[in-house]
């Protein structure tokens, strides 16, 4: 993205912009109100349960018959969750048991007559709505997803790895693979072929490497042995008629997608290789004797292909299929025949489509960026006349999306300034309101007016558009300078700053906004690598970690000093978890001037150690150890450490299965054996890489806040 200037949106005024446009500063950005009830906002009561903001629904989808609307959710607040559904008017909630769960989850006949699912070991059918359930095969290998027939008269399952059928009306049962004991399991991608071919995938794992995370709470330490690495894939079709398998597809590879046709005729699959720079999506062809493949897509990158982008999917009717792809620089929708034929693009323009689905025949669904990279809003598109209308009108940040089963609604989770995500349903007839199923946040949350941040688009010093976001301390007086902390989002690639409640870290949030009650200055800056922004964004930091994460961080700061003056570029600390924690670090230790203490959680501090535990990750964004020594040493806090000048401290949870406590022991052991005594350090020995207890959260954030007190804000 290359344009210039700034747009600015601060608090809920939100100017829809097409083109970047400088303002001059704000009068209301001069001072921050009072903040009713956050004085009374504690440590303890943003980590303890009941949770304040409440849990957040997990969205499951619709109901088979499509008049309800499932999701996990917890009514009192707590972590463990229940099943429970909407209707569709939002007017009547009701928990749910396990049978309804199985039934949302269940696998609908083409003619919408019964459904099927597996549970206790045993293959169920039932009408549409769940009424007469009854077990139509059980053995102890029954588990996992049936799959109709396009007649539905047959269900495709797996039993102990094997593909089975069965005829639902005369019971007749069929097996129709034998694996070896060491062979890799089934796994039914769908039926194809007039119902004559089951399509499967195998996945071998047998090369694996067994990587360690011991685990010492137990009354014996356990060595918590996990195999980790890269696939081996195979896709194969099984005739029915006398069990032959022909293999379609073999790989070191990932597949991505696949899709069946209507008719039964093209099986679609999508596949990229280990290293994720190369993508191909081929159409097998079971009308053609012995079949047939066909490329319809191929792209390259020297970055990496970026899966959660990237889907595709037949229409309900014909053989008109739909991908997503990023070669133009940001993800767009591609439609073509099932043969490859009639190849065209969509939709265009430097804004990303994060999510797209049929509605029917001639017509999809989509969100984009299009508005701004920190708003999600709903549109269709007719494949054949290019018409497009833009459904969501209010500015939100919207995920999460289902395609009710007639095609005529789509419910989706919705958040906005201070506003924790709430489930959200649009009927595509008449889009003007968009209804809010859920009320999940609790009151007390409510009677806390959260300050809202300041959001920002700035140019980097590359000239490529970042977003910011900024919190203020109490009683702001912009003739003072404050002491500031940067939050960094891990993950890498992943979106935070964005126009509403955060997704991925709700706690930090709210201790960030105990932070500005304490006179801090709260900084985030979405840096390179993350998404949301175009393909080049994301994959500038190829080969180099930190680098260019750290530049965006830097830029952020100054574009604060020089335009608005009140950050106090002397005391500014640092902290992020995982990626974060591992930025926290680079930092410190890359720009050490600007950088004053870092607070690393469950950090990654040695990417050789992440290639072991993390090679799907890892090896597209570095390359591997042997070949690309290099591209670890530089983006390696531990490379470092020996040099490190700025105090730190280390939290890292003992049975850490992600990022494994290696990296913390490691990273401590260059620092003790180089001299240096100005770093603290927790371990966890409970936890593993996403926290469980509540305590364990508190202790964790309570020296977070004291190494800030003590490093950032009481420093001379």
């Amino acid at each position: 993205m290359k344009q210039n200037g700034l747009v600015r949106f601060t608090g809920l005024l939100l100017i829809c912009l097409f083109a970047v446009v400088a303002y001059p500063k704000p009068a209301h950005a001069q001072q921050t109100p009072a903040y009713a009830g956050l004085d009374t906002l504690q440590l303890r009561t943003i980590f303890a349960e009941p949770f304040l903001p409440g849990v957040r629904p997990g969205l499951s989808g619709f109901s088979p018959i499509g008049n309800h609307v499932h999701f996990s959710w917890n009514d009192s607040s707590y972590a463990a969750t229940s099943q429970y559904r909407v209707d569709l008017s939002g007017s009547l909630v009701e928990r749910v048991d396990d049978d309804l769960t199985h039934v949302a989850n269940s696998a609908v006949s083409p003619n919408r007559q019964l459904i099927a699912y597996t549970k206790d070991r045993s293959l169920f059918v039932a009408g549409l709505d769940g009424s007469a359930p009854r077990a139509v095969f059980s053995a102890r290998g029954v588990g996992g997803r049936p799959h109709w027939s396009a007649d539905s008269r047959s269900l495709a399952f797996t039993n102990a790895g094997d593909v089975w059928t069965i005829h639902i009306e005369n019971g007749e049962v069929a097996q129709h693979t034998s694996r070896a004991g060491s062979a890799p399991g089934f796994f039914i991608r769908g039926w194809a072929a007039g119902d004559s071919v089951i399509v499967v995938q195998q996945t071998d794992t047998s090369h694996y490497r067994e990587v360690f995370f011991p685990e010492y709470v137990p009354e014996f330490v356990l060595p918590g042995g996990s195999r980790r690495g890269q696939p081996k894939v195979t896709l194969s079709a099984v005739n029915l008629r006398d069990n032959e398998i022909t293999q379609i597809y073999e790989a070191e590879s990932y597949i991505l997608n696949t899709a069946v046709s209507p008719g039964g005729r093209y099986f679609v699959y999508d596949v990229t290789d280990h290293d994720m720079k190369e993508r191909t999506i081929v159409s097998y062809d079971f009308g053609v004797e012995g079949g047939a493949s066909t490329t319809i897509h191929q792209e390259t990158t020297e970055g990496w292909i970026y899966s959660p982008l990237l889907r595709l999917a037949f229409a309900p009717e014909g053989d008109m299929l739909f991908f997503t792809s990023e070669q133009s620089g940001f993800s767009h929708i591609y439609v073509s025949r099932g043969n490859g034929s009639r190849l065209s693009q969509i939709t265009s323009g430097d804004f990303e489509v994060d999510w797209v689905d049929w509605i029917g025949v001639n017509t999809l669904a989509f969100s984009s960026t299009q508005q701004d990279p920190g708003l999600r809003n709903l549109y269709t598109v007719n494949i054949n006349t290019r018409n497009r209308t833009r459904l969501t009108r209010t500015p939100a940040f919207r995920w999460g999306w289902q395609v009710s089963p007639d095609q005529r609604y789509i419910a989706y989770l919705k958040t906005s300034w201070n506003k924790p995500a709430e489930i959200h349903l649009i009927d595509i007839r008449r889009p003007d309101d968009e209804v809010q199923l859920t009320q999940t946040v609790p009151e007390r949350f409510n009677e806390i007016s959260w300050q809202v941040p300041d959001y920002y688009r700035i140019p980097n010093r590359d000239n490529e558009l970042i977003s910011m976001d900024v919190l203020k301390p109490h009683n702001f007086d912009p003739t003072q300078k404050y002491p500031v902390v940067v939050f960094v989002h891990g993950a890498g690639s992943l979106q935070n700053v964005f126009q509403g409640w955060s997704r991925s870290y709700p706690r930090e949030y709210m201790f960030h906004q105990l932070l500005n009650r304490s006179g801090y200055v709260v900084v985030e800056v979405d840096f390179r690598h993350s998404t949301g922004y175009g393909r080049k964004f994301r994959e500038d930091v190829t080969n180099w970690m930190g680098k260019f994460e750290l530049n965006d961080v830097i830029d952020g700061l100054d574009y604060l000093d020089e335009t608005y003056g009140y950050l106090d570029l002397d005391r500014v600390g640092i902290y992020g978890g995982s990626y974060g924690g591992f930025m926290a670090l680079y930092a410190v230790t890359h720009a050490p001037e600007r950088f004053h203490a870092a607070a690393a959680l469950r950090a990654v501090t040695n990417w050789r150690n992440y290639y072991h535990a993390n090679p799907g990750y890892t090896r597209p964004r570095l390359g591997t150890p042997e070949e690309n020594p290099e591209h670890y040493d530089r983006s390696s806090p531990i490379t470092y450490a020996d040099s490190l000048t700025r105090p730190v401290i280390i939290l890292h949870g003992l049975i850490d299965d992600n990022v494994g406590f290696q990296d913390a022991a490691q990273y401590i052991n260059v620092l003790i054996e180089s001299g240096n005594t100005n770093f603290d350090m927790m371990m966890y020995p409970a936890e593993r890489h996403a926290y469980q207890n509540p305590e364990a959260w508190h202790d964790q954030y309570l020296r977070i806040y004291n190494f800030f007190e003590r490093h950032i804000r009481q420093a001379e």
